[in-house]
């Protein structure tokens, strides 16, 4: 995540690295990135009892997400608890890097599980800046998401774009993100050109490297861009984002919704999905069946499904049921 390097290259970069903990943190980090869970858990959870806070950080946080698209919903939670208990043990003497990695794990964990911002957590401005460049870029993707989740999307894409601009060097795995965080802004304005943009250049980078992770886990905030895009021109792959979203997203509600409250709709097909969260963001039929290239009576199919499976009678209570 904090690394640059030309795509296509990650797998050599990580290879010619020094022999270590570093190294072994970095290839759980590519397994998690690329789509094979398993594989990240077996390597990040040798460092759950790091006594290096960086290792041991990073470990939680590859074992918590990567837990949910297992189906390890208690080892998730065990990692988010364990990341919590590690960041309350900094010491407040040590070097101000520290704190910042504190405050940016926790912020990130936090708007990336769409939970409520707790109140100890800083405000990004006043750690962004002591951390390393890489970090940056991925913590300006979280504070765009976050600001995505309020609605304000003008707002998210001038972020995102402020981050772009920045960028000194490639750091794929931020850049993958922040372009997914403005398909999601993007398709919300119901500007799909510049949004089919954005998940074309972000799917570039992803495929040389085999990055596909970003678009399983933000699939149903993508408001059928995959569908549009990835799918007619790359269906193996397609194929492989969606049983990534089916898994990470039936881990994720399990860990969100018994903490906010709220129920995220969690037994529709990811089609059903996406003709729903169009229709709560206020698409009319026609605007989706243009976009998914279906037609008008197949959204209302899908839409009259999702209304059925989620025993609401009216398009207007979709909404609370959907990632905005």
């Amino acid at each position: 995540m904090n690394t640059a390097f030309e795509p296509g290259s990650c797998k050599t970069y990580i290879k010619n690295m020094e022999d270590g903990p570093r190294k072994e943190i970095a290839l759980a980090e590519y397994y998690y990135f690329s789509g094979k869970s398993e594989k990240a858990v077996k390597k990040a959870e040798l460092f759950l009892d790091s006594q290096e806070l960086d290792l041991k950080l990073s470990a939680c946080f590859i074992c918590a997400y990567a837990n949910l698209t297992i189906g390890q919903i208690h080892r998730a939670r065990h990692s988010l608890v364990e990341m919590k208990n590690t960041l309350a043990s900094v010491n407040k003497d040590m070097p101000a890097i520290y704190h910042a990695g504190e405050a940016f794990v926790a912020f990130a964990a936090v708007v990336l599980l769409h939970l409520p911002m707790p109140e100890e957590i800083p405000p990004i401005q006043e750690f962004l800046a002591i951390l390393p460049p890489g970090l940056q870029i991925f913590a300006l993707y979280v504070q765009a998401h976050y600001i995505y989740l309020k609605g304000e999307y003008e707002k998210s894409i001038g972020i995102i774009e402020t981050a772009f601009a920045i960028q000194q060097k490639i750091y794929p795995i931020p850049t993958i993100y922040l372009h997914m965080a403005a398909v999601m802004d993007y398709m919300s304005l119901k500007q799909p050109e510049k949004a089919r943009k954005h998940l074309l250049e972000a799917w570039e980078l992803a495929r040389k490297d085999d990055l596909i992770e970003a678009f399983g886990e933000h699939h149903g905030l993508l408001g059928g861009m995959l569908e549009a895009v990835i799918k007619p021109n790359w269906p193996k792959d397609f194929k492989r984002i969606i049983d990534i979203t089916y898994r990470f997203a039936e881990g994720w509600r399990k860990v969100h919704n018994p903490i906010t409250g709220h129920e995220v709709a969690d037994n529709l097909t990811t089609t059903e999905f996406t003709t729903a969260m169009l229709a709560a963001r206020g698409w009319t039929n026609q605007e989706i069946a243009n976009h998914m290239n279906i037609s008008v009576n197949t959204v209302k199919q899908y839409i009259s499904t999702a209304l059925q499976k989620l025993h609401i009678e009216h398009r207007k209570d979709l909404k609370k049921y959907m990632l905005q």
